[in-house]
């Protein structure tokens, strides 16, 4: 038996340059999925798995994540309860938001990199295995979530599990980080390696790591080290606190997700591409959207 899996940390202090000027005043991660924030898609995949605490790593201009995840304010409520029974049903929906989990607000501190996070959350996880996960990509995967998949590995091996996507394309291999090591089943490594964009010549295998993982609390053991070895003016990686791990023969696991569509919301292209072919499963708005992209003249 190992310790069940109840807390996840989002980091989401970043600025959002590539979404500028929309970005200036509202943060990347509430962007809109069709009618639901991005960050709102990842919290729901966390909750329906299981997670209770979730800490959310923030910096100064975020505070509109905060009020997202709060309960409506009284002016709404109020206007929302005289609407009528379709108003009614969204008042319901916005304190269903409010209440699907313990949330938590981190400024975040410390250099540039997404190892930071870590450094400013490790006392309130304390002792405990964690999800350390995105707030701008996903993978969406059916029946079980990506979430629910990394758990029940967790659960059978009791290690750090990393997030993982078969890629097709060669250019992927130059985008994203992958992992290399024994296969103990098809689509789960043992990790001995990990390599950053390794284009697809030096790849060591087709796995690349991405949206998310779940971290036992050795982790945090590491961390200190990888900051101490960094150079003025260096980012602090969570990547190069794993590669520690392994030189102490911590053992990691990279898992590829089953039946998941892994989506990057973090720049222009692929966040229409998600809200498009969103936007076409919506049912509210049924085959309208469907039948007014086929009149387009393209």
């Amino acid at each position: 038996m190992h310790k069940k899996v109840t807390k996840a940390v989002i980091p989401a202090a970043g600025l959002g340059t590539r979404f500028l000027p929309q970005t200036k005043a509202m943060p990347k991660e509430m962007l809109p999925i069709v009618d639901k924030p991005i960050i709102q898609c990842v919290v729901e995949e966390l909750v329906n798995a299981g997670i209770e605490d979730i800490i959310i790593v923030t910096g100064y201009h975020k505070r509109t994540i905060e009020d997202h995840f709060d309960r409506p304010s009284m002016e709404l409520m109020e206007t929302l309860r005289k609407g009528g029974a379709e108003k009614i049903s969204l008042l319901a929906e916005l304190e269903r938001i409010s209440e699907m989990a313990n949330f938590f607000y981190v400024r975040q501190k410390g250099p540039y990199g997404n190892g930071t996070p870590l450094l400013n959350v490790r006392k309130i996880i304390g002792d405990d295995p964690f999800i350390y996960t995105w707030s701008d990509d996903f993978i969406k995967a059916k029946p079980k979530s990506r979430f629910q998949q990394l758990l029940e590995i967790y659960e059978e091996f009791g290690c750090s599990v990393l997030a993982s996507v078969r890629v097709r394309s060669a250019g992927d291999y130059d985008k994203y980080g992958f992992a290399g090591g024994d296969e103990i089943r098809p689509g789960l490594i043992d990790v001995k390696t990990l390599i950053e964009k390794p284009g697809k010549k030096n790849a060591p295998s087709q796995l690349a790591t991405v949206s998310g993982s779940v971290f036992t609390p050795d982790i945090f053991q590491y961390l200190d080290q990888a900051l101490n070895n960094l150079h003025d003016g260096a980012e602090l990686y969570y990547n190069d606190v794993l590669k520690l791990m392994l030189g102490d023969k911590k053992r990691i696991l990279a898992a590829e997700i089953k039946n998941g569509k892994y989506y990057d919301t973090g720049n222009k292209l692929e966040y229409l591409k998600t809200v498009i072919e969103f936007a076409l499963e919506n049912k509210e708005l049924n085959g309208d959207f469907r039948e007014y992209l086929k009149s387009l003249k393209i």
